[in-house]
């Protein structure tokens, strides 16, 4: 199952973000406050970032997190997937596709495109998206601040 985000899952929110931004999927970790404000977000409003519960067998399995963006390039908007982060022992199940099906069914209305991005390292992810019909941006992304 999979579901919005509620005010109650924010200590489960934090740990699992947390567990995520301590894993091999990213650069770096981020401040515990970056998830707090994030979490605030997605409970504040849908217009910027949603997040996404996942459950398997009546427990929490892992979340998402969608942020929206207008792109000229491609003619209007664009729902970034920040992150997908699936627990270690819910891997190998299928939650990672079931996931991107309930996006493609459920929340893929207005949307131009879909964009997420992982380290070159991370092949289980690469193979995923590769499957799901992603293909690699030939882009070399900057950024200024954190």
């Amino acid at each position: 199952m999979i579901r919005k985000i509620q005010a109650s899952d924010k200590q489960e929110y934090l740990k699992m973000a947390t567990d995520f931004y301590n894993s091999d999927a990213v650069i770096a970790p981020v401040p515990a406050e970056n998830l707090e404000n994030t979490f605030n977000e997605a409970m504040r409003s849908s217009e910027y970032v949603e997040c996404y519960i996942i459950e398997s067998g009546g427990q929490t399995a892992g979340f998402a997190l969608l942020a929206k963006t207008f792109s000229q390039e491609c003619g209007g908007m664009v729902t970034w997937i920040e992150e997908l982060y699936i627990k270690p022992q819910f891997r190998g199940h299928g939650l990672g596709k079931e996931f991107f099906a309930f996006l493609q069914s459920s929340l893929s209305e207005g949307v131009k495109r879909f964009r997420l991005e992982t380290e070159p390292e991370n092949s289980g992810a690469i193979r995923l998206y590769k499957s799901l019909g992603f293909r690699p941006l030939e882009y070399i992304q900057f950024i200024k601040g954190m």
